[in-house]
């Protein structure tokens, strides 16, 4: 009953849905009187949509009836294909059961996987013995023949090799798997190739004996030269497999890998290499600790007595066998130049990496040893043209080999820098480093000290110490740790040397630290005045010598590869420990940037210019307080409104400025000696500008005039016009004090008659009375007086202040 009640209530509630869509859908179509016209059209279209819908009812249907079917049909396929296989699986458990005799089929597959892996063993046991009797049976038959028939033992032999390789190769992917076989098939194919070499090279041993090698002006000629050319053929395609895979190790350079000595080579050298034993490895003079560039120039004699006969006899059979054997090899082996320094090479390192524990402890020997390594490096790559075998970066030496292979760079680094830090003591304790060094620059260019030129010279020659290294980190932190260093060591002594003079000379000092006044005298004086051009001409002298660095090509190739290298830094230091910031700090903020300016001395450069700056004010403020301290007994007499007329023929100087003027003769006389013309005459303007304005505010501004004090006063400033103009060249002390020159014109214009000046008599000029009216009349006429006078400092407020300075126009 509730299931009825539950239908006829959804029906219902069903019914009154369909009613309320009905109704909506009425009001919508007729909502008003005019829309019953088209009842007719809208039951059409009614009757037509219930058509479609009744269609597509009847589609959903049959398409649910198929996928039905489908459905069903699927599932009984599953079904049956699940009864298949569990018939299977019974009937092969079962059988399994009865072949492995066991009652359950667990036990059964494990007995047969453990039957499987037993022939799998003898399988793998099986092609093990195949593979260990092809290895004898190559073996054999290379031993048979390499002595009646040594071509012929080459192929059995160059098989074994083959196999060698080829399970090298294959062992990674086997997961290193049986490595003991490999082990022997390589011992095997070792072994195998010491006794044909022995036997090739006894062979060529004879042939060099008939050709009394190593004798000098050797000659091949007939039998002797094919008996050479056979010996030399065997034992490169003896050596054929190692040469090929040194081929197919394209990057062997970037590995370290060292290349090749050629068997035939390695032979001719034996003779050569026991004579360098005898003579450099035993107690015999020639070995001495101090002298490796006994053994190294040795090696080089060698090269220069043998190289003429590689060349004539050994070169056309590298050419034509390589060339003939499709090997890409590089010059290193088709060069017998080449060839040649790579056999001898290897007696060389030997003696080398034996003598560096020897003399760790010796600076002077270690330091000696790099860079006679260094200097023979540089020959075999410029003079022998020798690249190692690397055509692209060229042959990195034997001094990398030494500095990082062998990790001696650090020790050496040490010895380096304290040899410099010593020399560099050496340089600032002598007598003489403070004094300033006339004669080692141009004429007129600044001069420095001593211990400035000196400390150059020492940093120049560091750097043709470490120019020659190939090790880009090693040469940054040799720029950054010696030679910057001492850069910032003398920096901080010329920097400390100012701040005791400014301490000392300071009002402070003055007044509380109880300078006397002999002291301040000297530091006031000429004195003081040499101390500061020390700092001053050995600052700009280093400065300038940074620019130069920074042009040059060995530190242009260093900065373009540092910043390279900080560009596409990902956080690795660039130098040791250094960080790309660190060594931003030390050389240029511009480090690892895209700008394209900069250098590796912009920030030591840069303090020595600050420094050149600060001293060049202060050697202008010394020079303005001195002068200002002597000018002031002139400023204080008023001798200027005298009435009495002297000729200016015979107006002699001041006696209160002789001081000042004798002062400024000394101090221009000592300056032109130790400055060049450009900052001499930044100084002396200022100055002359700092003796104007005392001129102008103390005397001129401070008395009135007459025409005998303003012949007196035009004297005496002419005086120092004349004291400067001797220094720094003619007019110049005039044009250091324009504005002074302008009002002394202005004071001293000539005093007329107003009747003279009204009726315009020109051949005197303005007159005093004339000027004077029109300059107090107005601004436009003050200047246009001005201009008629040629007076282009003054202006017209200043020009009224001089005008009242006149006695006759004061009131």
């Amino acid at each position: 009953m509730a299931e009825v009640a539950y239908r006829s209530n959804a029906s219902r509630i069903a019914d009154e849905e369909r009613d309320v869509r009905v109704e909506d859908y009425l009001n919508d179509k007729l909502q008003n009187t005019t829309d019953l016209a088209n009842i007719d059209s809208l039951l059409e279209d009614v009757k037509a949509q219930q058509v479609l819908l009744q269609q597509q009812l009847q589609e959903a249907k049959r398409t649910l009836d198929e996928n039905t079917k489908v459905s069903v049909a699927h599932s009984n396929d599953l079904h049956q294909r699940a009864r298949q296989f569990q018939s299977q699986q019974n009937d092969v458990d079962r059988r399994l059961m009865i072949v492995t005799q066991s009652e359950t089929s667990d036990d059964a597959v494990r007995k047969f996987d453990s039957s499987m892996e037993g022939l799998r063993k003898l399988d793998v046991a099986q092609e093990y013995m195949e593979l260990l009797a092809e290895v004898e049976n190559l073996s054999a038959g290379a031993r048979r023949n390499f002595k009646k028939s040594p071509r012929d033992a080459l192929q059995p032999y160059l098989r074994l090799q083959t196999l060698v390789n080829a399970l090298k190769d294959a062992q990674p992917a086997a997961e290193d798997a049986a490595p003991h076989l490999i082990d022997h098939v390589d011992r095997t194919a070792r072994t195998l190739w010491r006794q044909m070499k022995d036997a090739f090279a006894g062979e060529f041993e004879a042939t060099l004996r008939k050709m009394q090698w190593p004798g000098r002006d050797i000659t091949l000629d007939g039998q002797l030269e094919r008996e050479w050319t056979g010996g030399v053929r065997k034992l490169l395609e003896l050596q054929e497999p190692e040469l090929k895979a040194k081929d197919s190790r394209t990057a062997d350079s970037t590995k370290g890998e060292e290349p090749l000595v050629l068997l035939p080579l390695e032979v001719m050298t034996k003779p050569l290499e026991l004579r360098f034993k005898y003579h450099f490895e035993s107690d015999r003079p020639t070995n001495k600790l101090d002298k490796p560039e006994y053994f190294l120039s040795h090696v080089i004699s060698l090269l220069n007595t043998y190289d003429e006969f590689f060349a004539m006899y050994l070169q056309p059979i590298l050419r034509e066998y390589f060339r003939s054997s499709n090997l890409a090899l590089t010059s290193i082996y088709i060069d017998s130049t080449s060839a040649l320094i790579t056999a001898l090479l290897p007696m060389l390192r030997r003696k080398i990496f034996a003598l560096m524990p020897q003399i760790s402890q010796q600076p002077q020997l270690l330091s000696h040893l790099i860079h006679e390594l260094m200097t023979f490096d540089v020959s075999l790559r410029d003079e022998w043209n020798y690249d190692g075998g690397n055509a692209i970066e060229g042959w990195k030496g034997l001094t990398w080999e030494v500095l990082v292979k062998k990790d001696w760079f650090g020790r050496w680094l040490e010895v380096e820098k304290n040899f410099a830090l010593s020399r560099y003591q050496n340089i600032i304790d002598a007598p003489e480093s403070g004094e300033i060094d006339y004669d080692s620059v141009d004429p007129g260019a600044t001069k420095p000290t001593y211990a400035a030129i000196r400390v150059n010279d020492l940093l120049e020659t560091i750097t043709d110490r470490y120019r020659p290294l190939t090790s880009f980190s090693q040469k940054l932190r040799f720029l950054i740790d010696i030679q910057i260093t001492l850069f910032d060591r003398f920096h901080s002594r010329f920097h400390d040397s100012l701040e005791a003079y400014l301490a000392r000379t300071s009002s402070i000092a003055r007044t509380v630290q109880g300078v006397s006044r002999e002291t301040q005298a000297e530091l006031q004086g000429l004195g003081g005045l040499e101390r500061l051009c020390r700092i001053y001409g050995s600052a700009e002298y280093l400065e300038k010598k940074m620019r130069d660095w920074s042009d040059d090509v060995f530190f242009l190739d260093l900065w373009d590869e540092l910043q390279d290298r900080a560009r596409r830094s990902t956080g690795k230091n660039l130098a040791g420990p250094m960080s790309v910031e660190d060594v931003a700090e030390r050389t240029s903020s511009t480090v690892g940037s895209e700008e394209d300016s900069g250098a590796l001395f912009d920030e030591t450069a840069g303090a020595y210019r600050r420094l050149r700056v600060r001293t060049e004010g202060v050697i202008q403020d010394m020079l303005i307080y001195s002068l200002r301290e002597s000018l002031r007994p002139y400023g204080r007499i008023n001798p200027w409104s005298s009435l009495s007329v002297e000729s200016n023929s015979s107006l002699s100087l001041t006696a209160e400025l002789d001081a000042t003027v004798q002062q400024s003769n000394d101090y221009l006389s000592f300056l032109s000696k130790v400055l060049a013309q450009a900052p001499l005459r930044r100084i002396v303007r200022q100055v002359a500008l700092a003796i104007q304005t005392f001129l102008w505010d103390h005397v001129l501004m401070r008395y009135t005039f007459s025409a005998s004090g303003i012949a007196q006063f035009q004297r005496d400033v002419e005086v120092v016009w004349e004291t400067m103009d001797r220094w720094l060249g003619e007019g110049q002390g005039e044009t250091g004090m324009r504005r002074l020159k302008e009002g002394l014109v202005l004071l001293g214009l000539p005093v007329k008659s107003e009747e003279g000046e009204e009726n315009g008599d020109e051949d005197v000029g303005l007159g005093l009375w004339e000027v004077e009216r029109r300059v107090f009349r107005n601004n436009e006429s003050g200047r246009e007086v001005l201009d008629e006078l040629g007076l282009e400092v003054l202006s017209e407020s200043e020009a009224r202040h001089v005008l009242e300075r006149r006695i006759e126009l004061g009131h």
